[in-house]
């Protein structure tokens, strides 16, 4: 094993706080033109800085949009699949929820080979989280009758039930130092509504414990979730035309106003990992950005590289890093 080139911490993180004052944090422009995706969800973006989003120009297909926001189709997904949550695993490949034929995918970026990466009994996966060992976590919802589990994923394929819980379970993140694991509880059109956002004590062998509420909501509703490093939520609020930054005691700390209504899923992305780039389901589009720190799940696909530095990590309680 070769231990990663080590960057300096220090120079990284002033770097990063003086470009967060020269800039506007927190205030959300237009990014892709209008009606351009249709059920857009599940953004996930890669080394290189483009993003991913589900359902470019029809239904079943992945679109690509480059850091200039020029957009493309990128893969057609197979016969009745449809995506929504996507991640970037450690390996590079793209992850995918497969809500409509209740499985979870795997796109290799290099070949845009499609293949079933895991079917156990799932209603429709609708989100997913992977850890740094790229275990993943999915929320699997069903309306009729009401019901949500949470499930793992190991990496030689096991699937296993964690919670079921009488809700719609949808936005699920996993926390940077890996002890955590949040799950929210979203709109549910029929039934009671409990709109709050759970968490979880995580185990290292990805077993749930003690769970709790985080923080709740009178209104509706809740979509996707990611943490930036330091352990804040960023939570799309549905029918709200919100982002809300929540601390990991559940404190919410920003609102940033969207242009769209019904915004479904966020992804941190940008050279530095601090441009947030979120699906707005009632505009087809998406909407951008700025943060004051990187993403999560940025940080793991980009630590597959050798030029990051497992430095990056430890500030944060982050499992250190090593390189084939």
């Amino acid at each position: 094993m070769k231990v990663f080139s080590l960057i300096c911490i220090t120079c990284f993180g002033c770097l990063s706080v003086f470009s967060a004052r020269a800039e506007d944090l927190f205030a959300a422009t237009v990014f892709t033109p209008v009606g351009e995706f249709s059920a857009i969800e599940g953004p996930a973006c890669d080394r290189g800085g483009n993003v991913y989003a589900v359902n470019y120009d029809h239904n079943g297909t992945i679109g690509k949009v480059t850091p200039e926001g020029a957009r493309s189709l990128f893969v057609e997904l197979p016969a009745g699949s449809q995506g929504n949550g996507m991640r970037f695993g450690p390996d590079g490949a793209l992850y995918v929820a497969d809500g409509k034929a209740h499985k979870i995918l795997r796109v290799d970026m290099q070949t845009k080979d499609v293949t079933t990466y895991a079917q156990p009994s799932f209603y429709g996966p609708n989100d997913i989280a992977i850890k740094t060992d790229g275990t993943i976590f999915a929320s699997d919802p069903r309306r009729t009758p009401l019901d949500g589990r949470v499930w793992r994923i190991d990496t030689d394929g096991a699937a296993t039930i964690l919670d079921t819980i009488s809700a719609f379970t949808n936005g699920i993140e996993v926390s940077p130092d890996e002890k955590m694991l949040y799950v929210n509880l979203a709109l549910v059109e029929t039934g009671p509504w409990q709109i709050e956002i759970l968490a979880y004590d995580l185990s290292p062998e990805g077993n749930v414990s003690n769970r709790r509420s985080l923080i709740q909501f009178p209104d509706r509703g809740l979509d996707g979730m990611r943490c930036d490093i330091a352990g804040n939520l960023y939570v799309t609020r549905y029918y709200k035309s919100r982002v809300l930054k929540i601390s990991p005691k559940g404190e919410i700390l920003k609102e940033i106003v969207l242009t769209g209504e019904n915004p479904s899923n966020l992804a941190f992305g940008g050279p530095d990992g601090r441009t947030v780039y979120v699906t707005v389901a009632d505009q087809g589009n998406i909407e951008v950005f700025r943060t004051d720190l990187a993403g999560r799940s940025w940080l793991i696909h980009q630590a597959a590289r050798a030029d990051v530095a497992s430095a990056l990590w430890n500030p944060y309680g982050l499992p250190s890093r090593s390189h084939d």
